[in-house]
């Protein structure tokens, strides 16, 4: 797990966050940036360079490598500092607080705003990046690709969904986004993993979560990742989250993708809830989500 910053914060200079940012500017052409690079990335002088890297390695925020050369590189912990910084200096965020939860492509925080928010840090590439480069079409087309730009385009690609499909889809209102990181609307429910439905109520709840995946195809997006990990149930409904692989419905593979996501539910809810609902035609389900014509599961139930 990455470390929280917020702790570390307050103890940061201007300088430290120009030092952080010219390593970040480096590494759009090489892993690691040369030492003699950062006073030109980072306009400080030779010396204060010197001086902002002990103090930013000390805390975590730069890795340090001498391979030919002496390289230096952003930690994530340097990216969210970078990115929280932002978020600070435009009032987005004013703390933060304990983790909502913690995964392989992200972590995510609560945080204070005029209200509670959710904080969230894409990790995509940290732990397998050669396999995220070869899965992710935006990373295909550039030679050097870090993971501050995987995760980057991540959060970059959620938020475009977020703020495309919110009202209309139950998902959580995004707020503000840079770089890696996502400020939404903090969601009080539960995963529906997590949940254990009582019998009356499984055929609502599933109708519930097809209706938002038949709403987000109208308005443009396939979710492509559904999983019950992916929806809350709140006492309103359900709200769908986790959108990094959403793709636009024009995409040539968005009906697939459609189908792959009513498969995977699906197959939650016949494993779960068996007595409940079983061998559903998942094919039809996705046509009439993709033609708008969606009504209830029970018209697809035995």
């Amino acid at each position: 797990m990455v470390q929280n910053v917020a702790s570390v914060m307050a103890e940061l200079e201007p300088e430290d966050f120009h030092l952080l940012s010219g390593v970040e500017q480096g590494m759009r052409f090489s892993e690691y940036v040369a030492r003699e690079k950062l006073t030109e990335f980072s306009r400080l002088t030779t010396e204060d360079v010197d001086y902002r890297l002990d103090r930013c390695a000390d805390r975590g925020l730069v890795e340090r490598k001498t391979i030919q050369y002496e390289g230096f590189k952003l930690t994530f912990e340097g990216y969210d500092t970078l990115a929280l910084h932002t978020f600070a200096e435009r009032d987005t965020i004013e703390g933060v607080g304990s983790p909502l939860g913690v995964g392989k492509e992200s972590d995510v925080y609560e945080a204070q705003s005029y209200k509670p928010v959710a904080l969230k840090y894409h990790r995509e590439g940290y732990t397998n990046f050669r396999e995220v480069m070869k899965e992710r079409e935006y990373t295909a087309d550039r030679d050097h690709v870090s993971w501050l730009y995987t995760a980057r385009k991540a959060a970059e690609r959620e938020y475009d969904a977020l703020e495309t499909l919110y009202p209309a889809v139950s998902v959580p209102q995004p707020i503000d986004t840079n770089r890696h990181a996502i400020v939404m609307e903090k969601i009080d429910g539960v995963e529906l993993s997590r949940t254990k439905l009582e019998s009356k109520q499984v055929l609502p709840i599933l109708d519930l979560v097809l209706d938002e995946m038949e709403t987000a195809y109208r308005e443009g997006y396939v979710h492509a990742d559904m999983s019950e990990y992916n929806v809350f149930v709140t006492n309103e409904g359900v709200v769908v989250f986790d959108w990094p692989q959403a793709v636009p419905t024009d995409h040539e593979n968005a009906r697939e993708l459609l189908t792959r996501d009513v498969e995977n539910i699906m197959s939650y809810f016949e494993r779960k809830y068996p007595q409940e609902i079983s061998d559903v035609d998942r094919d039809a389900v996705a046509d009439t989500l993709a033609t708008d014509a969606f009504e209830s599961i029970r018209a697809f139930v035995d």
